[in-house]
């Protein structure tokens, strides 16, 4: 197959779901750097393969050759940095315009299957060993990153544009659909730019019951970005803490901060302008639908009891 020089998104979804057309592509650039069997992937934003054990091939389309220079970067930036184990970028090229890269596979279970399962000491234990994983990563010095992510206040303003339209196709509720855009024309946090890889979830997180707090590999960091810390706290707080005051002062008791009444606002303004928002899908609270306010929303994520006032720490 020969790949096209360029594609819109749509066509891109539908070779993305048409495994055959694309699994012998992928299938010779592993054969560049494996003998092992290939195994392409359904999951993702890009076409993925698994190479046996060892290693995994990603081929991005033209229109996110941005993801991969962010990727790419990003893999060589954290690999051996942190106390969890991140992808080692072993090649990387492309193939008819269209960047590819080569990546070691981590070892662990998705915690997408796992985390249902877990005793909930396991959750609170993984949610700290997270919280001290995304506080490395921040402390690292953002460097060269920052100039392949898109500039952090035209990325919010291009999210505000575009808010509505997203809130509306993604099923926020009418009630809160009305009071929207003054909310999220409020503050924001600001505090100064660090490395955001955006995968603080469980989708692209490995469990591992021998790792400490049971977190045992982090990857995929096309869609990072330069910004606030507080964009990274989203994917934990929401898919895994789920408004749980417990679950929360784990994830900040391993971050290190304290945040204050006031931030949760701006937590929620954040979420409502992430890149890929989407509450019905992201908020693990049963019954969010029925808050009468943003205010009343940020109160069941982020339960006061577990944000006590004071400035973050």
């Amino acid at each position: 197959m020969k790949l096209p020089a360029s594609i819109g998104v749509e066509a891109f979804d539908a070779l993305h779901d048409d495994i055959p057309r694309w699994q012998d592509l992928i299938a010779s650039i592993a054969a560049e750097h494996s003998a092992a069997p290939v195994r392409p992937m359904e999951e993702g934003t890009v076409l993925v393969a698994l190479v046996g054990t060892d290693l995994v091939v990603k081929l991005y389309p033209p229109f996110l050759r941005d993801h991969f220079e962010f990727e790419r970067a990003a893999l060589g930036h954290l690999h051996g940095q942190l106390s969890v184990p991140t992808p080692r970028l072993v090649a990387h090229g492309e193939r008819d315009g269209w960047p590819y890269t080569v990546m070691t596979q981590l070892a662990g279970q998705p915690l997408t299957e796992v985390w249902p399962e877990l005793a909930e000491a396991q959750k609170c234990g993984l949610l700290t060993a997270l919280g001290r994983l995304a506080a490395e990563v921040h402390a690292l010095p953002v460097a060269g990153m920052a100039a392949l992510a898109p500039e952090w206040g035209d990325f919010i303003a291009g999210q505000r544009a575009r808010c509505r339209q997203r809130q509306q196709r993604t099923g926020l509720p009418a009630h809160l659909l009305a009071l929207l855009e003054p909310f999220v024309a409020g503050e924001l946090p600001a505090g100064p730019p660090v490395i955001l890889t955006g995968e603080y979830t469980p989708m692209n997180l490995l469990y591992g019951p021998a790792a400490t707090g049971g977190l045992a590999g982090m990857f995929d960091f096309g869609d990072g970005l330069v910004g606030p810390r507080e964009y990274d706290w989203l994917g934990p707080l929401c898919f895994l803490a789920a408004g749980q005051p417990a679950r929360l002062e784990a994830f900040f008791g391993g971050y290190g901060a304290t945040p204050g009444r006031a931030e949760r606002l701006a937590l929620l303004r954040l979420l409502l302008l992430h890149r890929y928002s989407c509450l019905r899908a992201q908020i693990a609270c049963p019954g969010w639908e029925r808050a009468e306010s943003f205010e009343a929303l940020a109160e069941l994520i982020w339960p006061t009891a577990a944000a006590p006032d004071g400035a973050v720490g």
